[in-house]
């Protein structure tokens, strides 16, 4: 990466979990009853076709990371995990009473908060809790994130009877210095003691959550890092940028001053050397951050076109709907995004009224679809086709002048009828995407909302 592609482009810039980005959701269009609408239409359409996908936030931990931007609750009290459980049932619940149909689930992915704070009995009361009024989807893939401290090989097995056969792992980086400053000590040998009986039980693949970025972090350390998670051979990796927003997350992202903090040239090397080792070691690059064996699902969705991207991150099929339950989750139906509101006791009160627990949402414009897709096709495959190009950029004309100048820069090349990423492009997809980004471009953000790109 040339460091002067690194200082024109690293700029702040979304994610593009989702298109629009949340902060550009019109909520004035949006009212509870058009996600209901919005759902049963994609429900009759997918249903049966693909199946259905669920988010489980599951806010819960024990301490406090000072890197995670999660919605989270900290507690040591674990009484609370009977009640939360029961309340995700009757949000689940209120969602199977719009069905006409039984839901086939797809896919399942229980994040956190720490998912593994809640004992295995608890977690088997919510799994058989959601299938008591819903059937699993031809080859279904349900997941979880397994923090090493405290995940029990009672844990692994229970999830495992119950259909899961993924796990990732949070490892984020195997210094001390590294863990004391972000408050999550945790060896080696924990890593490497679930990583094992994950393996020992069955899970087809397992995970692990590296980060780049981080306070006191020096090139040794991500060497280090990524030799000691060598040895473990976990089938994916998720390799990312540390995302320091503090005026987003307050104190909870204060645990060290700025100047520990890598930034531009340090930061770049940091990502480099990672990645080039990674791939040395086997690793394929797949989307935007992630890499995985040849052996993955994830690996053989990245080479036959299936890879998906959506609030849950990368997974190897697609479906049109998701669900989200729970504190802060966030559904999407295609045509429309509902997030949920970020405090329990909110939560539990809309909850005993028998309704909706619904913050905010979003309907889609048809602009806005048009542009999704294109960002989706990006972010998974790293490029993107459209019919006519005149009569396409002829409503937006200021994206092909933006796309010529990075073609000029090597980030793209562009051609009749399609854009694709090049390798020195790859980095800067996020800056490619926001290329796209009509409603970033109509109303640039007053205030800070989004980390840097690279």
């Amino acid at each position: 990466m040339a460091k002067s592609l690194l200082q024109k482009y690293n700029v702040p810039g979304p994610r593009y979990t989702s298109y629009p980005t949340v902060p550009y959701w019109d909520e004035i269009r949006f009212n509870p009853q058009i996600w209901i609408e919005s759902i049963k239409k994609s429900f009759k359409k997918s249903n049966y076709t693909e199946g259905i996908s669920l988010y489980i936030h599951l806010p819960f931990c024990e301490s406090l990371c000072t890197f995670c931007g999660c919605n989270k609750r900290i507690t040591k009290n674990h009484s609370v995990e009977a009640t939360y459980i029961n309340a995700v049932l009757k949000e689940w619940s209120l969602y199977c009473s719009f069905f006409k149909n039984k839901p086939l689930i797809k896919e399942i992915h229980l994040g956190g908060g720490t998912p593994t704070f809640f004992s295995a009995d608890h977690l088997d009361h919510l799994i058989n809790g959601i299938f008591s009024c819903a059937g699993r989807a031809p080859g279904y893939e349900f997941s979880f994130e397994g923090h090493p401290n405290n995940t029990t090989r009672e844990h692994l097995e229970k999830l495992y009877k119950l259909g899961f056969q993924r796990v990732s792992f949070g490892v984020q980086d195997y210094s001390e210095k590294v863990q004391k400053a972000i408050h999550r000590e945790q060896p080696f040998h924990n890593v490497a003691k679930v990583t094992l009986w994950a393996r020992e039980i069955g899970y087809t693949s397992i995970g692990h959550d590296i980060i780049y970025g981080l306070p006191f972090q020096e090139i040794e350390d991500v060497v280090d890092t990524i030799e000691k998670t060598k040895s473990l051979h976990p089938d994916r990796l998720a390799f990312y940028s540390y995302a320091h927003v503090p005026w987003i997350k307050g104190s909870g992202q204060r645990g060290f001053s700025e100047a520990d903090i890598p930034k531009d040239e340090n930061k770049r090397i940091l990502y480099e050397i990672g990645k080039n080792l990674l791939l040395k070691n086997g690793y394929h690059e797949i989307g935007m951050d992630h890499f995985a064996l040849t052996s993955d699902r994830l690996f053989e969705s990245s080479q036959n076109g299936k890879l998906h991207r959506n609030f849950m991150g990368y997974s190897s099929s697609k479906t049109q709907l998701m669900i989200g339950l729970g504190v802060s989750s966030i559904s999407d139906s295609w045509y429309s995004f509902a997030q949920n509101v970020k405090k329990l006791e909110d939560y539990y009160e809309l909850l005993d009224r028998n309704e909706l627990p619904i913050l905010r949402g979003h309907k889609q414009t048809n602009e806005d679809l048009i542009i999704r897709k294109h960002i989706l096709n990006l972010m998974c495959q790293f490029e993107t086709s459209w019919e006519d190009k005149n009569n396409y950029f002829k409503a937006v004309p200021d994206v092909l002048v933006l796309l010529k100048e990075m073609e000029n820069d090597g980030l793209l090349m562009i051609f009749k009828d399609h854009i694709k990423i090049t390798e020195i492009g790859k980095p800067f997809v996020r800056n490619i995407c926001m290329a796209f980004d009509l409603r970033l471009k109509r109303k640039a953000p007053e205030t800070a909302l989004f980390s840097s790109t690279i």
